[in-house]
């Protein structure tokens, strides 16, 4: 029997990992860092992108595993695109996202402008001297309330362009097919097919 290609997704979040393994070919056996024991490097980037290639980097420099990575956040423009690469962090600081989607809310409850997108950064590590990188944005706007349980972080209170319903309220299959993930991961796989590496 072939060996499983592997490949190392370079989350501890289990909400990006379930998404990113979705994406990824079934010809991968797909492996986290908890199943290494690797933590999680710090993020010292001021950029979605040299965030998600530190973090490729250095994932792929502990296991030796081609290592896919990335860094999103939600930007808000009643908010100066805020809490932008910072989303993870604007969450813990205020004890989870249901208290962060509160938060924001309560900031923007009286503006009328509304619009948001969500920003994706893919980086893959294939090899000390290969890391190739791209870029989905999806726009929408925040919704009046928390609405839906079926997506994880600000999910809940995102509703894309030319949608009735937030991402928290989509069919997971749905979402998967027209997020800022996804439209990442397909410019990524244009861009590796040139080194003719198929993910």
């Amino acid at each position: 029997m072939k060996k499983k290609l592997q490949i190392l997704i370079g989350t501890h979040n289990k909400g990006k990992f379930k998404e990113i393994s979705k994406l990824v070919s079934k010809k991968f056996r797909k492996i986290s860092p908890d199943s290494l024991n690797i933590k999680a490097p710090k993020e010292t980037g001021r950029s979605f992108k040299s965030n998600s290639e530190l973090k490729a980097n250095y994932f792929f420099k502990k296991s030796k595993i081609i290592s896919i990575s990335d860094d999103s956040g939600l930007e808000v423009k009643a908010l100066k695109n805020q809490p932008g690469i910072y989303s993870a962090r604007f969450a813990k600081q205020r004890g989870g996202f249901k208290k962060a989607m509160q938060s924001i809310l309560e900031q923007i409850k009286y503006k009328k402008d509304r619009r948001a997108k969500f920003f994706c950064s893919l980086s893959i590590k294939l090899s000390n001297k290969k890391i190739l990188t791209s870029i989905g944005i999806i726009n929408g706007k925040i919704s009046k309330k928390i609405i839906g349980t079926n997506g994880f972080g600000y999910d809940s209170i995102f509703l894309p362009n030319k949608s009735k319903i937030t991402f928290g309220q989509m069919q997971k299959r749905r979402k998967l097919k027209i997020d800022h993930r996804s439209i990442a991961f397909k410019k990524l796989k244009k861009k590796l097919k040139f080194y003719k590496f198929v993910i």
